[in-house]
């Protein structure tokens, strides 16, 4: 147990570290946002103040009687303010492609951690409830030897409460146990260890259950040990 405990310390360490590399990655994301923003900002600001000003030189160039078909193009300043905005422009997408992608990075890599937190988490289990189970194992072989007349025997019922106290515990954590006796053979599930004849049962029917099987989470942590009908 002191093993089991040092192992689900060290996971825990890992799973601070995990959540301080995601904490950074976030405060760097929000970083590249708040400075695309700022940068955004400028650059509407400056493509204003350039448009102004291209009002000004255009009004200008109307109050010297210049023609009205006189197009930007013709005009060498509304010209240079049109490639400055462009410019501005082609910057203020690619800071938003830039912050897009980061902002996606961040995401896959907030799942990416969850999934190994989790992942960490039901391997440190899976270790401790192995080592339960044969404390179990022995709880019910236990029990099968107590007579029937000594079932009200004090002692014989702290022993019942106690195992159904711990089996109720291990429910909760998210165990249960394979069905197997009279169902049908699932290789995904059991394990048979021999073969047998019984004209009650059909074909690879299990006619008996050697040793339990337990799932956590819908994943197989201990094979019944059973005796198939051929």
């Amino acid at each position: 147990m002191v093993e089991d405990e040092k192992n689900l310390n060290a996971e825990a360490e890992n799973i601070e570290e995990v959540n301080a590399e995601a904490k950074a990655a976030e405060e760097t994301v929000e970083n590249v946002a708040d400075e695309a923003a700022e940068n955004a900002a400028n650059e509407a600001n400056a493509e204003e103040k350039a448009q102004d000003e291209a009002d000004v030189a255009e009004d200008g160039s109307a109050e010297d009687g210049a023609s009205e078909e006189n197009t930007e193009d013709e005009d060498p300043k509304l010209l240079i303010f049109k490639k400055k905005i462009d410019k501005k422009d082609e910057e203020i997408k690619e800071l938003n492609d830039k912050v897009m992608r980061q902002l996606a990075e961040f995401d896959n890599f907030r799942k990416r951690t969850e999934k190994e937190k989790s992942d960490m988490f039901d391997t440190g289990a899976t270790s401790v409830i192995e080592k339960i189970l044969p404390v179990v194992d022995s709880f019910e072989r236990a029990m099968k030897t107590v007579d029937e007349a000594d079932k009200d025997d004090e002692f014989v019922k702290g022993m019942t409460q106690v195992y159904k106290q711990l089996m109720q515990c291990l429910t909760d954590a998210g165990v249960e146990a394979i069905e197997a006796e009279g169902k049908e053979f699932d290789p995904n599930l059991h394990n048979a260890v021999m073969h047998g004849e019984d004209e009650n049962l059909g074909e690879n029917i299990i006619a008996e259950e050697f040793q339990k099987g337990y799932k956590f989470h819908d994943k197989v942590i201990r094979y019944s040990m059973v005796r198939v009908v051929n």
